[in-house]
């Protein structure tokens, strides 16, 4: 038996990865874990990966452990996706707790976002754990509060990291890369009037100014070269105004979400709200900065060489909180996330693993 056979048969067998990425997956899908309330699948992570010899260290609701043969001298690329889920939605018509396979669709809450990345990316690291002599190391973290931004999430552990050289983050994106995604910043609007009585010319109704406010944000938009896509999207997503029917409202309040590229920063876009809008408003913290790699990044190369095609991903992740250059890429559907009875293909699973391992296996032979 030559070295390379030898080798061979000591990696762990693909099928069975595959299955227990998706057992993984059904246990995860089975425990709430809306964001900042993730404690109890992160106990399952933490467990799952002692059952097969893995140390892991824990700060927060964050799990994050090395691979076997880690040597400080080589360079680290970081394997990241979350395990916090948003909350169903009223449209649900299964169970969101009940992970079921039915016309090879695993169905349940955080199935596609982002927990098939997250049980791939564990895979993934599995298959590299024991290896001797990787160029590179491995860093595998499973975050927790992604759909919150929260302040307990991958931010609240990055120093505690070794550190990163690149980052993989595990999103839903058909196991295409995003070069690159929007930045995310939130605003809450008031439009101040004064009360009155609905009967009588009285008041200031707030709700009029509002609109006004509201319709500028849908039709306004930022100034970019001709050909590129629109640097800016600002949309309503929330309104609240009066107590009854028979007062003029002296407040109208609307939030507003708005990502945005490096063609405009997050003052910029402040300063151009308040040019042209009567509101007051206030920014929520945890702005979420744009992101991108450049092309000729080795693992860009190494992606487009196994056919992986590179896009602009229009949302925003973890990604944003990475100060070294990272792709968002896994499997499922950017589409699917956040929707009633979300589901995910067990082959997209299975075809996650596969490619993530063939990337990080081209990154070591460039």
């Amino acid at each position: 038996m030559n070295i390379t056979e030898k080798k061979r048969e000591q990696l762990p067998d693909l099928n069975q990865l595959y299955n227990m990425a998706i057992d993984l997956l059904a246990k995860l899908i089975s425990i709430p874990s809306f964001s900042g309330s993730e404690n109890e699948t992160a106990d399952e992570i933490e467990s799952h990966l002692a059952k097969y010899g893995i140390n892991t260290i824990r700060k927060h609701n964050n799990v994050w452990c090395y691979n076997k043969f880690f040597d400080i001298e080589k360079p680290t690329i970081l394997l990241n996706s979350h395990h916090d889920t948003v909350k169903p939605n009223e449209q649900y018509t299964l169970n969101p707790f009940d992970a079921f396979i039915i016309d090879d669709k695993l169905h349940g809450l955080g199935s596609n976002d982002a927990g098939a990345s997250l049980v791939s990316l564990v895979a993934t690291f599995m298959y590299f754990y024991r290896q001797e002599n990787l160029p590179f190391n491995l860093c595998l973290a499973a975050t927790a509060e992604e759909e919150t931004s929260g302040v307990n999430g991958i931010r609240s552990i990055l120093n505690d990291l070794k550190p990163i050289s690149f980052a993989i983050v595990g999103e839903p994106t058909n196991m295409q890369m995003a070069i690159s995604e929007k930045g995310s910043m939130v605003i809450d609007c008031i439009a101040k009037g004064r009360s009155g009585h609905a009967a009588r010319e009285e008041g200031d109704n707030a709700i009029y100014k509002a609109i006004r406010d509201i319709e500028w944000f849908s039709h306004y938009n930022f100034p970019v070269e001709d050909g590129m896509p629109a640097s800016v999207k600002m949309t309503v997503t929330q309104i609240s105004a009066g107590l009854q029917h028979n007062i003029v409202p002296g407040n109208c309040s609307f939030t507003v979400d708005i990502r945005f590229d490096h063609n405009y920063t997050s003052r910029e876009i402040l300063n151009v709200i308040i040019n042209h809008t009567v509101s007051s408003f206030n920014v929520r913290p945890n702005i979420l900065n744009p992101s991108n790699i450049d092309l000729l990044h080795p693992i860009v190369v190494a992606g487009l060489a196994l056919g992986r095609k590179t896009y602009l991903s229009p949302t925003s992740s973890d990604q944003g909180w990475l100060e070294m250059p990272s792709v968002k890429m896994g499997p499922g559907e950017s589409a699917r996330s956040h929707t009633a009875d979300e589901f995910v293909f067990v082959e997209e699973i299975e075809e996650g693993i596969t490619i993530y391992i063939r990337l990080l296996e081209s990154i070591f032979n460039q």
